[in-house]
């Protein structure tokens, strides 16, 4: 397995326009899930950015991005199209997508969901965790993802993927993180797809893939980062970076 972590960021975000240049602490938000996917050491490490500012911006911190076309529809088209201009000829067989609003990504996640794509059925794999905060339940902005374990316990085969507080009935619910490693066939086949039914019903790009037959297998974690949509996220991730003070 050769893994390529691809970081998609736009500028134009509906409610937080600029997040990617965002500062947190002396450097943009965007750097910092550079950084955290650099300390992962799975391997090379590209920004596909829709805007010039955050090439500038990767590119000031030491690191790689590309410029990507800005009327792409989504970041899964904004990591298949770096994919395909930075390696055309096919070296990375995996890319791990990571959002670029995750700041608070543990680099331990990233290194967890390529642990599924050792069985070669699975097409796609993803991260969740247990939800411990009983106001995520029926907090339709977390992502519930339902779960047929496997026997070994760290993960299993996903089954749905629901904004709605499922499933019903005792036991535990799962936090779904929005990063995905995709084989290279796998997002290749995913972004010529067309928007399914349920996608746009639940707003979850992933029930494309599962509406079409693609398999999609999740790794347990035991951290949930925290993302960036509104301001106030903003300043709950600043707070939760903030450095310890000195004594």
């Amino acid at each position: 397995m050769h893994p390529m972590v691809v970081i998609p960021a736009r500028m134009a975000a509906m409610r937080l326009p600029g997040k990617p240049l965002a500062m947190i602490h002396g450097r943009p938000m965007i750097v910092h899930c550079w950084q955290h996917a650099v300390n992962a050491g799975l391997g090379p490490v590209l920004v596909a950015a829709g805007d010039a500012e955050i090439v500038a911006a990767i590119e000031a911190a030491g690191g790689n991005a590309l410029l990507t076309d800005p009327a792409l529809a989504s970041g899964s088209d904004r990591v298949h199209a770096a994919m395909e201009a930075a390696d055309p000829g096919g070296s990375y067989d995996v890319v791990i997508n990571l959002q670029g609003d995750l700041p608070t990504i543990d680099p331990a996640i990233l290194t967890a969901v390529l642990g599924p794509l050792a069985d070669p059925a699975v097409d796609i794999a993803t991260p969740a965790a247990p939800i411990t905060d009983m106001s995520e339940h029926d907090d339709p902005n977390v992502v519930k993802a339902v779960v047929s374990p496997h026997a070994h316990g760290r993960g299993g085969r996903a089954l749905y993927f629901s904004r709605a507080a499922v499933p019903s009935g005792e036991g535990v619910r799962y936090h779904h993180i929005g990063v995905y490693a995709y084989r290279r066939a796998a997002l290749r086949r995913f972004v010529a797809l067309p928007a399914s039914v349920l996608e746009k019903r639940e707003r979850l790009e992933q029930l494309r893939a599962m509406e079409a037959g693609m398999r999609i297998d999740i790794a347990f974690v035991d951290s949930i980062p925290r993302g960036v949509d509104t301001a106030a996220d903003l300043e709950r991730v600043r707070e939760r970076l903030r450095p310890p003070a000195s004594t």
